[in-house]
């Protein structure tokens, strides 16, 4: 159920849409959520314009969904499935005899080897990470290639983005015209409860734009759409001191003149001089998004974040003090978190609250309920320890319409267990609650 009329942009989609389009394809994306069409609905666009491929990107939450999709299709259309479901699961979704066929399961990033298969399917013997069914048996072979672009594309050789495949980008925001980006590619950490954890991904390369690339990107939108502020989606925009200095210096020197959002890690931000946040308001830096996920440092341990509350404290302080936003995520009923240690995430919101009252920059939190997703290193310990994957997978809890807050789609996939001393109801009731604080300040 649709609560929302903004959702997120589908960037990887349109990413590789635009390759495609570069390559001579005819390619488009629909967004069916941004457009808030049902699957009988979108079932019925394909089938009426026939395309030759259909792809869909699989994500745990929405994977039943797709599968729907995938059987009310025409059986002569051919199938591509992609995304961090198709990479954690590979086997098992082209065993699901529930999906009618697969003829490319491409695992990773996909701008390079979605225009080989569009040109001949036969090439997918060739392509690595590329498996398919035939005959309802699963083709997995192992393809070792010696071009490294085939599955970590050159970030910087790549076109801009079309902006035309995204229904709801550049977009609204508080009366300002915003779009999203990346500035680069991976991530070198290993939170346990992230699908971009660098131990799932043993096989990604950590790949950071060139400050003139993203300066281009950033011009253009200016330029051709209006845009007044970029947020840079990606996790190591803000990650890596050297690089943030190279940017941003790249930033000031060109008199960019636009302000923009995007994430940062902690540790990072909490040890930096002085000098890095003024350089950060100089190059136009509005808000950071933090993943502070809890208020215990043994929780965050556990979860290999790699911070301290401490370093949260001094982190989101210093960002305010300068006058820089701060948007910190946070995740209730992490596994093994006790009821103390939940009281304390919500006691820290509080404290952040309170800390940055009065200051130039302002704090607000978003926060979620956990959910496991596989292929991630808390799915295997939650495997081990004698999970079903079957009940991990089940996204058809739902909450109730007086617990549900409002503007929050997200909030309306959840597995419904426990992982946690903390019930189900309480972490959503509380949920609930400090959102609803979080809205009043």
């Amino acid at each position: 159920m649709r609560r929302n009329d903004f959702t997120l942009p589908t960037l990887g989609l349109a990413y590789i849409a635009t390759c495609a389009n570069q390559n001579g394809f005819s390619v488009r994306v629909l967004d069916a959520e941004a457009r808030g069409l049902g699957l009988s609905e979108v079932a019925a666009m394909l089938n009426e314009a026939r395309p030759r491929w259909v792809g869909l990107n699989l994500l745990a939450p929405t994977y039943a969904h797709s599968v729907h999709l995938l059987q009310l299709l025409d059986p002569s259309i051919s199938v591509m499935l992609g995304g961090h479901q198709a990479k954690a699961m590979p086997r098992a979704i082209l065993e699901d005899s529930r999906i009618p066929r697969i003829d490319a399961l491409v695992l990773g990033e996909a701008e390079t080897r979605v225009p080989i298969l569009l040109t001949d399917v036969n090439t997918r013997v060739e392509l690595p990470s590329v498996f398919w069914r035939d005959g309802g048996k699963p083709m997995m072979p192992v393809v070792r290639s010696k071009n490294p672009f085939l599955l970590a594309p050159d970030v910087d050789a790549m076109p801009l983005l079309d902006r035309s495949h995204l229904d709801q980008d550049p977009y609204w925001d508080g009366g300002v015209l915003e779009s999203a980006m990346v500035a680069s590619r991976g991530c070198p950490f290993d939170c346990s409860f992230c699908g971009a954890a660098v131990s799932s991904n043993p096989d990604v390369t950590v790949r950071m734009r060139k400050p003139e690339r993203i300066m281009e990107e950033i011009l253009n939108l200016k330029a051709r759409l209006g845009v007044q502020r970029v947020r840079f989606v990606d996790d190591l925009f803000l990650a890596n001191q050297r690089l943030m200095r190279t940017t941003l210096k790249a930033f000031v020197d060109a008199r960019l003149d636009m302000r923009w959002d995007a994430t940062g890690r902690i540790n990072v931000l909490a040890g930096a001089r002085d000098e890095l946040f003024d350089l950060m308001v100089t190059a136009g830096c509005r808000e950071v998004a933090l993943g502070i996920e809890s208020g215990s440092d043994r929780v965050l341990r556990y979860v290999d974040k790699k911070i301290t509350v401490a370093q949260t404290v001094r982190a989101v302080t210093r960002l305010c003090r300068v006058g820089i936003d701060v948007k910190g995520y946070f995740i209730l009923g992490l596994p093994t978190e006790t009821r103390g240690e939940h009281q304390a995430t919500l006691g820290l919101v509080r404290r952040l609250w309170d800390l940055t009252e009065g200051m130039p920059g302002r704090f607000r939190c978003s926060v979620f309920e956990y959910r496991p997703y596989p292929g991630t290193p808390d799915w295997q310990r939650l495997v081990d320890a004698g999970r079903l994957p079957a009940a991990m997978l089940d996204y058809s809890d739902r909450m109730d319409d007086a617990d549900f807050p409002p503007d929050r789609d997200e909030f309306n996939f959840s597995t419904g267990l426990q992982f946690g001393e903390v019930p189900v109801d309480v972490i959503r009731r509380n949920l609930a609650m400090i959102m609803r604080e979080q809205r009043l300040r």
